[in-house]
């Protein structure tokens, strides 16, 4: 195994101290925030996982034959995951009502609540919001997450395709496609009358058993194996999606979703999922 340690600054020390606890042969820098410590002993996992958690770094083992074009598809959350608001937040701020829908988000993605009916719920208080509030929260507000084109970058140099998969909106996640050229993506759809919203989402909500099917049909669609998809998300609704890819990565997420992906990413930016591909 490999040994990938990566943070914003990691001293000299910290890499040393890690190469003598697992035995590995060398160090190597993959980039500013990443290095690998080669042929390490797996052996004390938890003792390097404490180490890791003290001192803000992030880890992953990643068997040494594994390589990035081992892969085929990239599974992405958007909110809180591509990009760093979740965007139904930031139209209800457009209404003054931020912190009631904020609480039902945090409760949706800690899995306390049903997502499809923490949607609605949530939904049914932007009633009679002028549409042109949508078009300012991804003008004013919607930002990437750090090392996010860098990612997606790195994906299609190495011939893997992208999917978007968000329980938010499709009004999003269509302008975000062709702007970071991503191959798929499926999201919910806000009714809209007069130039206003409803209150109510059209069709069938994309809810977490939605995610993990959109992840299998488009992995069928490009014929490649489980082991093949790489999904990657914050929240307890992308579980089940996660669960069917052969990697994936929690990032910036709640503890239910890290204690059950193959890794955590607490500290770097989306571009530390480049590192644990091989």
């Amino acid at each position: 195994m490999n040994l990938i340690v990566q943070g914003n600054d990691i001293p000299t020390p910290h890499l040393k101290a890690l190469a003598k606890l697992t035995g590995a042969a060398a160090i190597e820098a993959v980039s500013r925030t990443a290095f690998r410590l080669v042929a390490a002993n797996d052996g004390p996992r938890a003792e390097v996982a404490a180490f890791c958690e003290a001192n803000a770094l992030d880890h992953g083992w990643v068997p040494a034959e594994r390589r990035i074009r081992d892969f085929g598809l990239l599974v992405m959350d958007m909110d809180s995951t591509l990009i760093t608001i979740e965007c139904i937040d930031e139209i209800a701020d457009m209404q003054g009502l931020k912190p009631q829908v904020a609480a039902i988000t945090e409760a949706a993605m800690r899995g306390e609540i049903d997502f499809a009916e923490s949607l609605r719920r949530r939904v049914s208080l932007l009633e009679g919001l002028d549409q042109s509030a949508l078009q300012r929260v991804y003008d004013e507000r919607l930002q990437l997450s750090p090392g996010a084109e860098f990612l997606l970058a790195a994906a299609r140099a190495a011939g893997i395709r992208t999917l978007l998969v968000s329980g938010g909106f499709t009004f999003f996640t269509e302008r975000l496609k062709p702007r970071l050229g991503l191959d798929f993506t499926a999201a919910n759809t806000l009714e809209v009358a007069g130039g206003r919203l409803t209150g109510r989402v059209l069709g069938t909500i994309v809810d977490a058993q939605g995610k993990a099917d959109w992840l299998n049909r488009v992995r069928e669609q490009l014929g490649l194996r489980p082991e093949q998809v790489i999904a990657m998300g914050d929240g307890a609704n992308d579980l089940k999606m996660m669960a069917q890819a052969g990697i994936s990565i929690a990032y910036r997420a709640k503890p239910v979703v890290r204690t059950q992906a193959s890794y955590a990413l607490n500290h770097v930016g989306l571009d530390g999922v480049i590192p644990l591909l091989g």
